[in-house]
């Protein structure tokens, strides 16, 4: 008899949305690794997926902020990793050999299949994944804390490669929500001076930036110091949020987009022109992305319980949903199997 577990699914055509079920225990291939998961983040895309405004290939489990205990592998892995306490890489699979695979780049991959939207990721008791996507979490780092790992290897992957600051910039980061906030102390451990800005519904979320000792204002009380930030980070993914950010940017400044918006949306794009802007952004991460992430929380520069708002049991999952779509808190964890 098939062992199963419960899991948050992504209904495919002619199924419910978005519901727990009951599914197969996953077993590790060759290669791969099994984990118990310890914590889920929920994650703006997962809203996306949600919604219908990200890919995805239903039925499939969703979670991709993942942290856990290895507790099985497959063969030719030994079993010298069971019990390492693990966040993950997304990518269950990429092709390996394209250009973007070569140089590095393996988020750019057109075969790219990640776990939570291509195939079965987090919000379950148990996921498997390759053994490359482990990567060991610092003791100093909360057990559900972990999972905090894959946003930051995110945010790094666009503001460290290069880094988009330097030592006395002043800096901007629009929408204090766990990404704002990763970006907020990477940009400060750059060497910026560092603002957050959000709105009046995103109170909790500024005082925890002001409790991680940025400056916080809300977006009615914002004037550029002089002629602009130096850099500004828009981590909203909100129309008006882009134009508070592309509206604060000094002359000559840097633009970075890291909130994706789910669809389009109207923006002044000729400031980038009149104004010579340099704008970069960044999609999901990378191996160097994910080393960085590593080395500033080992670095205690980036601190990531702080941005935990709480740690819901998987059965809790709707009550998470809607607390992270109101802004009611920065970053909410699933604990499958509380």
């Amino acid at each position: 008899m098939t062992e199963t577990m419960q899991a948050l699914v992504k209904g495919g055509p002619g199924q419910a949305g978005t519901s727990l079920r009951e599914v197969p225990l996953p077993v590790p291939a060759r290669g791969q690794v099994r984990l118990r998961v310890r914590g889920t983040g929920i994650c703006g895309t997962d809203l996306h997926i949600m919604d219908d405004e990200y890919p995805s290939i239903p039925p499939v489990v969703m979670g991709h902020e993942v942290t856990g205990i290895v507790d099985a592998v497959g063969a030719d892995v030994s079993t010298d990793a069971i019990g390492r306490r693990v966040s993950l890489e997304t990518y269950y699979v990429t092709c390996g050999s394209c250009d973007y695979c070569r140089g590095g780049s393996p988020n750019l991959c057109a075969t790219r299949r990640s776990i939570g939207s291509h195939v079965d990721g987090g919000f379950a008791e148990h996921v498997v994944v390759p053994l490359h996507n482990a990567h060991d979490v610092d003791p100093s780092v909360g057990e559900a804390a972990g999972a905090l790992y894959e946003p930051l290897a995110c945010v790094a992957h666009a503001l460290c490669d290069p880094a988009v600051a330097s030592p006395g910039d002043t800096a901007l980061v629009v929408g204090p929500g766990a990404m704002g906030l990763l970006a907020a102390q990477v940009l400060a451990a750059q060497g910026a001076r560092v603002t957050v800005v959000g709105t009046a519904r995103d109170a909790l979320r500024l005082a925890a930036a002001d409790a991680l000792g940025l400056t916080a204002l809300e977006s009615g009380d914002l004037t550029a110091p002089g002629a602009g930030f130096d850099v500004v980070a828009d981590c909203s993914g909100a129309a008006a949020g882009i134009d508070t950010a592309l509206t604060a940017v000094r002359k000559g400044g840097h633009y970075v987009q890291i909130g994706l918006c789910g669809k389009p949306v109207p923006i002044a794009i000729d400031v980038v022109t009149l104004h010579e802007l340099t704008v970069t952004s960044g999609f999901a991460s990378t191996p160097r992305s994910w080393r960085r992430a590593e080395r500033l929380v080992g670095a205690r520069l980036v601190r990531l319980d702080p941005l935990l708002s709480d740690v819901l049991p998987l059965s809790a999952w709707e009550k998470a949903v809607t607390r992270t779509r109101a802004g009611d808190g920065v970053k909410f964890v699933l604990e499958p199997g509380a």
